[in-house]
């Protein structure tokens, strides 16, 4: 890098902990100033330990970390008053700080329903197919409504007498199967799978289903 360059940086570097006042490593001055001033990693730290030679800055070393804030002599001192107003202010501007944010997060919950509610040309497009919807179903309901195959109440009541005959049997039956597995299991010397699965009998539980309700 250029002379003019690393000057550049390092008036860009004081001028940024001037106006901060608060300590900084060289990797949080980079992060905070790279994209904004374009500065690379390598140039930031030789401007910041150039400006700690010079006395422009203080440089405190923590371990493995350098750490480097304005130098406190340029700041006039502050009075006990001074200080309480500028807490009144930091107070005040905390609270404008709060309603702005507020407001913020108001207008972007109305962003997003505005953003997520139908224009006017798609609730026009949405009518027309609910329309097009009604006009289908009542044709369909006119179409049944004239059907001549429709199931009488005789027709009905035969159907129902006979799934309950049909459930009764099939009860019936489980049951007799069962009675006889047992007594055939009390002398198997092997489990009750084993048989079932020697004779090839498939249980209701093997094809999941249930004895439906009379």
């Amino acid at each position: 890098m250029s002379k003019s360059k690393d000057a550049g940086a390092a008036s860009i570097i004081l001028n940024y902990l001037n106006v901060k006042n608060r300590p900084y490593s060289a990797q949080d001055v980079f992060g905070n100033l790279q994209k904004q001033h374009g500065l690379g990693k390598t140039a930031v730290v030789k401007a910041m330990e150039l400006l700690a030679q010079q006395g422009k800055i203080r440089e405190k070393v923590y371990g493995k970390q350098k750490i480097y804030f304005a130098d406190q002599s340029q700041f006039t001192d502050v009075s006990d008053t001074e200080l309480k107003t500028m807490d009144g202010k930091i107070s005040e501007l905390n609270s404008q700080i709060q309603g702005v944010q507020q407001d913020c997060r108001q207008l972007d919950a109305e962003l997003r329903g505005l953003n997520s509610s139908m224009t006017t040309k798609e609730l026009i497009s949405e009518i027309e197919e609910l329309k097009k919807e009604c006009v289908e179903s009542k044709q369909r309901l006119e179409r049944i409504k004239n059907a001549t195959n429709h199931v009488t109440p005789e027709e009905k009541e035969k159907v129902y007498k006979e799934r309950s005959q049909f459930v009764r049997e099939w009860k019936k039956r489980k049951r007799l199967t069962n009675d006889i597995m047992d007594a055939v299991l009390e002398g198997y010397p092997k489990s009750k799978k084993q048989f079932l699965e020697e004779v090839g009998i498939e249980t209701d539980e093997d094809c999941k289903v249930t004895v439906p309700d009379v």
